[in-house]
Formats: structure tokens, C-alpha cells, sequence
């Protein structure tokens, strides 16, 4: 069972090579395995530099200092895998990514025997898909020109008139204000932009799912939800001076992943050309031909009809409770995340309490995820993202303070990497990124990692070598196949910590 080192061939997405018995699979989540336990209840292996120890998840607050910053993704994972037709042939549609025109990127699978899926070849244009409630899938074209997996898709509502307006009520309970988004085309719909963020918007106080008067992120299931109003995402509206805007022909956003090629180095932004156009693609509105407001089609279909996305290996269907995080929070417009941020999935509010207690923070982010490439493995796409004002401060404040930020998963490292400048500052942004983050570009901002255990194709394993090094990734993973620790998103977790100095090693811990 042990790692086979070696670098794989240019341009492939690991630098480990390793097998991961399948007994190692966590089919079923931590609280569901034994009376009494919650979702702490997992593994949790720490390395520093090529150093590894063995702990439980809810030694965590032993673990970290006062003074340490948890960057922790916010975004509520959507109930996002809904049955349809192809003519006679049964599919199962997976939502992905929502963009700026009320377009989906949606995945198309064929259904197996066991409740889960299988790899489907998308297309071709003009493919109809039939779904619940009258609502129709129309397949516009692929998601980009590499892989015909993800395709642009519209939704409307059967026959003409009437339909779903724009302010109606979105998956989680919160209200879409009315009007438009931005336009269409290839690629990401309305071109990527960097817009200054809303101080008015607090969105815990937003309403919870369904509209009820739970705590943002409180479990369906009554489990609980995360605690008060001290962990409110605040927008501020002095956003800065947006980036450079980054953008190539067409309407696809480049990210600058090293120092070459002049702009602000490591971001993926641009501002929206066509917003000040009202001919250009900026202004055009999300509407379906039947009237209804496309984003709004979508979001009543999957709060009616949709389910958790479930791999082959979990035992089975989950609500979708279960597959939020204690951090999530409601989106006013029904966006959220494809696949759970799970890193995040241990942490209770008793956890997150204590934490808080020994003078560990949280700085808020969001990064919607879309549907991960579980055959193909193929690099990340573009994905809409939001750092605040407040966070940006808060996070800048802890670095010149000499403090460690923590990055709770692989998108709080792709969404505050993305908004880091040249001058190593972070800035308030929103919009698409598709920085992608590996050894060769590095990290700007993050000094640690939470993370799940990740399949030896996935391309996260190049962001753990960026923040960590090829050796100490080589050495964590020998350590957890060895330990029998559990992979994929109900299982054990990684810390990855900065070395230290061993004579200074006790002389900052946080052992109150």
C-alpha cells in the first residue's frame, strides 16, 4: 500500500502515485457510523514539513493558535442531481455551474442499477432534455472545446406565458430581486467581471431553506446549525480599484498564474466589457422564451425535485442536510455549490465555539463549486467566487500580524488566491476565477491547508504540493494509506501546517 514516487508526465493533474484500496472508501458519514457521535467524529492526520502525526478531528482547537485565521467557504451545497428523459432513455442531469445569463452548465449521466450514475457523452446542440414539472433542457454547446462533458443549457418552462417570475422565491428560501443578468455566447455567459460587493446584504440574516426561522446553516435533520450572528459574512462596498481586466478574445477569463505576462499576478478577474453596452452581451436579460427568468426555472426544479449528487461509492442516498456544512449560508439568488466544500463537513458549532474561545477566527468566503470530473479527472473550470471587504481586511490584518491563515479546503484556497494582488495584499472581489494553483505558480497568501484525503488523479493534489511541498504530500499520504485513514467527502481529514522551529515548537501552542 505504499506511495510510488514519481512525477507523472507534463501537464498531468498529480505528482503522487498511489492506489487507494477501496475498502477505504467512506460510504456512509462519521455521525451515522456508531451511537453518540457527531460529525468530528473522523481522523485527522497533521503534517508539518515531512513530520506526521496521528489525532482525532476534534483535537483541532490543541492543534491551532490564538491568532490563527480559518478562511471557510460559505456556499450551501445544492440539492443539484434531478431525473429526466432524452426521448425514452432515463438520464439523470447534474447542475453545475449557474451563469451570468440564466444559462446551467449541466453534465448529462445514465443511471446504473446501484441509485448512482454513469459517464454520459454530452450534446449534441439542440438536445432537448424533458424534466419534472414541465420544465425543458435545452443543450446550447460544450462548456469549452477540450471536453464535451459539461454543456451550456438553458431551462424554460412548457408552453408559453406565464411561468416562474423573476422574484420568485430561490433553492434555500431566499428572494432573486428581480431584472437582468448578464448576457450570452460561448463560454462564461456575459464575459467574467469584478464588481464591488453590497454592504447593505448580511446574509445571516437572510432566511434559512424553506423560509423557516432556523439559523443560517442549521441542519434539516435539527442538528446544529452555526452559531450567531458573530460569524455574519459583512459586504462592503468599498470594494477597491478592481484588477486589471484579464480577458481574451471571445468572452473567457484568463487567470495569470505567474509573475510573466504583466497585470496583477495570480488573479483571475475582469471586469464586465458589455455592462455599459446595452447592445452588448452584458445587458441582454436571462429570461426563457416562455417569460420566465431562467435562473428562477432552475431553482424551483431542483428545491421541488432535485437530490444531493452521490458517488458510487457511499452507501446511499443522503438528505441534503447532510451534505451541507455548518458554515453555509443561503444565496439571495439560489446559487450554491455542485459539491460539498467538505473539508469544512467535521466542524460542528460546539467545535467552531471552542475554537473561537482560544482566539481562532473565520474570515468568510465564497466559491460555488461545480461538478468535479470523477472518471475523467480533468483540471478545474471556472467557478464564481466572492472575498469581502471584511475578510480581505481581516486576512491582510492576520498576515502583518505574523499570524497563520488556514485555508478550510481547496476552494477557500482558490477563492482568496484569487484575490490577492501583486503587492501580496488581499482585495474584496467578486466574480469568476479559473486560477488554478500549483507548485510552479505557488501560494500567495495561504500558510496551511484543512483538506479531505483526495484521489491520486485529482488535480487538488497539485495545490497540496504548492502549500506544502512534493516530499511532505509523499509523506502524509504514505502515512494515511498506511493508517487505513478514509477517503472522499464523509471522510478523515489532512492538516497541513508550516514547519517549525523544534525549540520553539511548544513555546506558542495553545494549550489553555
Amino acid at each position: 500500500m505504499g506511495v510510488r514516487l514519481g512525477r507523472l508526465g507534463r501537464g498531468a493533474a498529480v505528482t503522487t502515485v498511489l492506489r487507494v484500496p477501496e475498502e477505504l472508501s467512506a460510504r456512509v458519514p462519521a455521525e451515522q457510523r456508531g451511537p453518540g457521535l457527531d460529525r468530528d467524529a473522523v481522523r485527522l492526520l497533521v503534517s508539518r514539513g515531512t513530520a506526521v502525526s496521528h489525532h482525532a478531528f476534534a483535537e483541532l482547537p490543541r492543534l491551532l493558535r490564538a491568532g490563527d485565521l480559518l478562511v471557510v467557504n460559505t456556499s450551501p451545497t445544492l440539492a443539484a442531481a434531478v431525473d429526466g428523459r432524452i426521448g425514452h432513455a432515463r438520464v439523470v442531469v447534474h447542475f453545475s455551474t449557474r451563469g451570468d445569463d440564466g444559462r446551467w452548465a449541466i453534465e448529462l449521466r445514465d443511471p446504473d442499477e446501484r441509485g448512482t450514475t454513469r459517464p454520459r457523452a454530452g450534446g449534441p446542440a439542440g438536445t432537448e432534455v424533458q424534466l419534472p414539472g414541465g420544465v425543458r433542457l435545452r443543450l446550447e454547446e460544450p462548456l469549452s472545446a477540450e471536453s464535451g462533458r459539461l454543456w451550456w443549457a438553458r431551462a424554460r418552462e412548457a408552453g408559453s406565458g406565464g411561468g416562474t417570475p423573476a422574484s420568485a422565491t430561490a433553492e434555500g428560501g431566499g428572494r432573486r430581486a428581480p431584472g437582468a443578468e448578464g448576457g450570452s455566447g460561448g463560454g462564461l455567459p456575459g464575459q467574467t467581471f469584478t464588481e464591488p460587493l453590497d454592504a447593505t446584504r448580511t446574509p445571516a440574516s437572510a432566511p434559512a431553506a424553506g423560509g423557516d426561522s432556523r439559523a443560517p446553516g442549521a441542519a434539516e435533520d435539527g442538528s446544529e446549525g452555526m452559531p450567531g450572528p458573530a460569524f455574519a459574512e459583512t459586504r462592503d462596498a468599498a470594494a477597491g480599484t478592481p484588477a486589471p481586466a484579464a480577458v481574451e478574445s471571445g468572452n473567457r477569463p484568463r487567470a495569470a498564474v505567474s509573475d510573466a505576462g504583466g497585470g496583477n499576478p495570480g488573479q483571475a478577474f475582469a471586469e464586465n466589457p458589455g455592462a455599459a453596452d446595452h447592445g452588448g452581451r452584458g445587458t441582454s436579460e436571462a429570461r426563457s422564451p416562455g417569460g420566465a427568468d431562467a435562473g428562477a426555472v432552475v431553482s424551483g426544479l431542483l428545491r421541488e425535485y432535485g437530490r444531493p449528487i452521490r458517488y458510487s461509492y457511499t452507501e446511499r442516498d443522503q438528505p441534503l442536510s447532510v451534505y451541507r456544512t455548518v458554515f453555509a449560508l443561503p444565496s439571495p439568488d439560489g446559487a450554491g455549490s455542485a459539491e460539498m466544500p467538505s473539508a469544512a463537513r467535521p466542524f460542528t458549532a460546539r467545535l467552531v465555539a471552542e475554537l473561537v474561545s482560544r482566539g481562532v477566527q473565520f474570515a468568510p468566503v465564497v466559491l460555488h463549486t461545480g461538478v468535479a470530473s470523477a472518471e475523467a479527472h480533468e483540471a478545474p473550470y471556472a467557478e464564481r467566487f466572492a472575498v469581502s471587504e471584511a475578510s480581505a481586511r481581516l486576512i491582510n490584518a492576520v498576515k502583518a500580524g505574523g499570524g497563520r491563515v488556514i485555508a478550510v479546503g481547496t476552494t477557500a484556497v482558490r477563492a482568496v488566491e484569487s484575490a490577492v494582488g501583486a503587492d501580496g495584499l488581499v482585495r474584496a472581489r467578486a466574480g469568476w476565477t479559473d486560477l488554478v494553483v500549483t507548485p510552479e505558480r505557488g501560494v500567495r497568501v495561504v500558510d496551511g491547508l484543512l483538506t479531505g484525503l483526495h484521489e491520486p488523479e485529482a488535480s487538488h493534489l497539485l495545490m497540496l504540493e504548492a502549500v506544502a511541498g512534493r516530499a511532505a504530500i509523499d509523506r502524509s499520504y504514505e502515512e494515511a494509506l498506511r493508517g487505513r485513514y478514509l477517503w472522499h467527502e464523509f471522510g478523515d481529514t489532512h492538516l497541513i501546517l508550516p514547519e517549525e522551529d523544534p525549540h520553539a515548537e511548544h513555546c506558542c501552542s495553545n494549550c489553555w
